[in-house]
């Protein structure tokens, strides 16, 4: 079993903005890796080569993401047919990382969470 080198603390960014989202909890995924979910399915985990953060985002927007934010996310070869994107785990951008994970968050919700989530966000601003 090969080791694994983590450090938990380097998902807290990435974990505090996703778990601001409706219906999304805390978790543990492969290789005991900390991780979020939605409706039971991944949204983000600390991948366990500790390096980066794999998002579900979709394809479309994967492609949106790599191209405009190269120094930021990258997409190794073993994701290339899974709707995820990788971050590096030293971003820092909240902005960005919270418009990443929205885009996770709204592709695994119900129709009623995106629903609230939009009239609660609307009713703010």
């Amino acid at each position: 079993m090969k080791p694994f080198n983590y450090n938990y603390s380097d998902f807290d960014l990435v974990k505090t903005i996703a778990l601001t989202f409706p219906g999304t909890e805390e978790s543990i995924s492969h290789e005991a890796t900390p991780s979020v979910k939605v409706r039971g399915k991944l949204m983000c985990r600390l991948h366990d080569g500790g390096q980066f953060i794999p998002i579900r985002i979709g394809f479309d927007a994967r492609n949106h993401y790599l191209e405009r934010f190269p120094e930021i996310f990258h997409l190794p070869d073993h994701f290339k047919n899974y709707p995820y994107i990788c971050m590096w785990k030293d971003c820092h951008d909240k902005k960005l990382i919270a418009e990443v994970l929205e885009i996770s968050w709204r592709s695994l919700a119900t129709k009623k969470q995106v629903k609230d989530f939009d009239t609660s966000k609307n009713s703010l601003g």
